[in-house]
């Protein structure tokens, strides 16, 4: 079973080395919209759009026919992404009209967007996808659909993190026995929990490239100690599998706050949102360990390994590791 796993660790190493964006390691981040009603017939349009090498991802958000303007000025940078803000009259409104993200067919990215239909009314939410790039605004929903949307980002950004899943995965492979393996991924989950909402909520503030740093640092670390011949004294991942899993998860964590700063929060609905982020999260990881354990016991018996592909799987991953942590300090410095 170690060796197969050994194996998922190549996979996932081969498919984020030939991913056509390496260097970031996670799909595209998600674009923004929001609508917010302003007094009589305006609304404050706020557009963010990702970044894609150095330029805005060419796709362009339209409101409702009526509207005026429909779009928005050109983009500016701020560093991570592209914003543009207008002010727009729709003198009918939003409520029923299509509000269409054009050009987002050709992307393999999402939009969420965030509304109000009415000054003083609730806010709402809508997940836009290639396959489904426009949507007209419903009546107004209770809360249970932010929880549902945020939940979906969150679910989505866990599995296309490489970064993450490696890591995830080389702590299934030091850590052999099944309570220690337990109390790791609840240990790395509550210190990723804690950091992803202090980070969000404000209460802790990191610059960004250093976290990234640090997160391919600690796949690094694992893959380092996945290396070392047996006997020659215990790693530190298995004599406190806990420690070090908490301790990587607050590293971790702050990455995730960081997509979800790009996403943006609701305002009012702030603790709701980050709920529902960090659920998903959890479903998409705990759906990756689920998945990854099942097809071990599956094919354990059926597949023989040569005994060295558990350091080969260990150089694979350490190798992209420390790609990605000296890519990722050369950006600090740039």
């Amino acid at each position: 079973m170690r060796r197969l796993l050994s194996i998922l660790l190549l996979a996932l190493g081969a498919l984020a080395a030939l991913s056509p964006l390496p260097a970031q390691s996670h799909a595209l981040e998600p674009g923004f919209l929001e609508l917010t009603p302003l007094a009589g017939q305006e609304w404050r349009a706020t557009w963010r759009r990702p970044e894609v090498q150095g330029r805005p991802m060419p796709i362009e958000a339209l409101l409702p026919e009526g509207c005026v303007p429909r779009r928005g000025p050109p983009p500016v940078s701020d560093g991570r992404a592209f914003v543009s803000g207008w002010i727009a009259r729709c003198p009918h409104g939003i409520a029923g009209g299509e509000i269409r993200i054009e050009g987002l067919e050709a992307t393999r990215t999402d939009v969420l967007v965030r509304y109000i239909l009415a000054p003083g009314g609730a806010v709402q939410s809508d997940r836009l996808t290639p396959d489904a790039p426009a949507f007209s605004p419903p009546p107004p929903r209770g809360p249970a659909a932010l929880l549902l949307d945020y939940g979906r980002l969150g679910f989505e950004h866990i599995l296309e993190g490489f970064d993450h899943l490696l890591f995830v995965a080389a702590l299934l492979l030091l850590v052999r026995r099944l309570r220690p393996l337990a109390a790791a991924i609840t240990a790395f989950t509550l210190g990723h929990s804690l950091s992803l909402a202090a980070a969000t909520l404000g209460w802790l503030i990191v610059p960004a490239p250093p976290v990234e740093a640090s997160i391919a640092l600690s796949i690094a670390v694992l893959a380092a100690e996945l290396a070392r011949p047996p006997g020659r004294g215990l790693r530190l991942t298995a004599r406190h599998p806990w420690a070090v899993a908490a301790a990587f998860g607050l590293l971790h964590g702050l990455g995730f706050a960081g997509a979800l700063r790009e996403i943006g929060l609701p305002r009012g609905d702030v603790p709701l949102a980050l709920l529902g982020f960090n659920l998903g999260v959890e479903l998409g990881q705990l759906a990756f360990i689920a998945a990854v354990l099942t097809a071990l016991r599956l094919l354990t018996r059926l597949v023989p390994l040569p005994a060295a592909t558990r350091r080969l799987a260990a150089y694979a991953t350490g190798t992209l590791a420390a790609y990605w942590t000296i890519e990722r300090l050369g950006a600090m410095l740039a």
